[in-house]
């Protein structure tokens, strides 16, 4: 806690701060527990990657359209209850996987729907707090220190579960995995009850902010960066756990990776939070998409476990260098533009309508190629293709201009 103390503010506004960190450094470490894994369980119940993409698909299916009645929910009643109805969906699907056990692959559908309702309501009552609790020259600073806390659960969450996981039996290592998620969301929404009410008003403005995108060049650029931001992560945050099982049949490999991984975004973090600025955001955003698609062509031919090893410290490295900058940059943009003031609520749903309408795009075009392709040689192309999304980004923001210097 002691980086926290550092934060400058009011009493009330430093304690809200603490806990909503708290409590994303919960999610990041249930998510880091059980999230890789969850694919890896319905693999090895399946072993058809097409059930992992339907899973997937239900996931980002669901989330945006609770992100959009999240909004409105958010403008009616209490941002903590939105975030409170988050928390307790995410441990209602860990309750539900642990209730179904090994019949998980026939609820598909339904588990990427409480998964994807639960990520909807935190994720939109997540962005609106901290989108109100920080201001332009300490969002940087919160999103390295968020991104180091979910760095950090990451390190410890992978490689505890794949050494669970790897010396029981069967299923047994899954079942206690599973159990601990579900413990860490329910202590998270017991501790929600501790964050000051932060009662809403209003309409709900959600076709006009859309609207906006025609008046506002830097709005329209930046929600045309997330979709291609969502492109990349739709088929990624699923391929990459199912090739490492793959390749070696072991949890643990799985657990390792996420170690490797999430210490070198931990210490990218820290350096990115520190060291890159306002006036170098946009030069941090071309690097760290340059080192993303480089690591794409490093495993899309001729795939090993030593490869993706090394595939996951490139990214680790490149992430940080990309998203806080841009996170930052997109916030900012947002606070500038019209009626942000009352509408914020609709712009973080907005842009996050473009974030999951390139994962469904991505997902999507996985199944048709699933469908329609030999796997094997069809994949390291489709990587390729939508493994670009993060590069593309900076075409649209290198034009942005929202500061007296950039």
């Amino acid at each position: 806690m002691g980086i926290l103390v550092k934060w400058k503010g009011e009493a009330g506004a430093k304690k809200d701060l603490q806990l909503l960190l708290l409590i994303g450094g919960l999610y990041s470490l249930s998510v880091a527990l059980s999230n890789t894994f969850v694919n890896v369980y319905l693999w090895k119940q399946s072993g058809q990657i097409i059930d992992i993409a339907v899973y997937n698909l239900s996931v980002v299916l669901f989330q945006p359209i609770t992100f959009v009645f999240a909004g409105r929910l958010a403008k009616k009643v209490d941002r903590i209850i939105v975030l409170r109805l988050g928390v307790s969906f995410m441990a209602l699907f860990y309750l539900t996987v642990l209730l179904v056990g090994t019949r998980a692959t026939d609820f598909l559908f339904l588990l990427g729907a409480l998964l994807g309702i639960g990520y909807g309501f935190y994720w939109l009552a997540f962005n609106v707090l901290t989108f109100e609790i920080t201001e332009p020259d300490t969002r940087d600073f919160f999103n390295g220190v968020l991104g180091a806390l979910h760095s950090f659960g990451g390190m410890i969450g992978p490689i505890l579960s794949g050494f669970i996981i790897s010396r029981l039996e069967k299923f047994t290592g899954y079942t206690i995995i599973f159990g601990l998620s579900l413990l860490l969301f329910t202590i998270a929404v017991f501790m929600s009850f501790s964050l000051n009410r932060r009662p809403a008003h209003g309409k709900y403005f959600f076709m006009r902010v859309w609207k906006e995108r025609k008046n506002d060049k830097n709005w329209r650029m930046i929600t045309r960066a997330h979709f291609f931001q969502g492109l990349r992560e739709g088929t990624f945050m699923f391929i990459i756990s199912i090739t490492i099982f793959v390749q070696t049949g072991s949890e643990l490999a799985i657990g390792s990776y996420g170690l490797l991984n999430s210490a070198v975004s931990f210490i990218a973090y820290f350096f990115v939070s520190r060291y890159i600025k306002q006036p170098m955001r946009k030069k941090a955003i071309l690097i760290g998409g340059i080192f993303l698609y480089m690591g794409v062509w490093l495993i899309a031919f001729d795939v090993t476990f030593g490869k993706l090893l090394v595939y996951g410290a490139i990214v680790a490295g490149a992430y940080p260098l990309l998203l806080v900058p841009y996170i930052s940059l997109t916030y900012d943009i947002i606070g500038r533009a019209k009626d942000a003031a009352k509408m914020r609520i609709e712009y973080v749903v907005v842009r996050e309508l473009f974030v999951h309408l390139g994962r469904i795009v991505s997902v999507v075009g996985f199944i048709w190629m699933v469908m329609s392709f030999d796997l094997k040689e069809s994949l390291p192309f489709y990587l390729l293709i939508v493994g670009a999304g993060h590069l593309i980004i900076y075409w649209f923001v290198r034009n942005i201009d929202i500061y007296d210097r950039e």
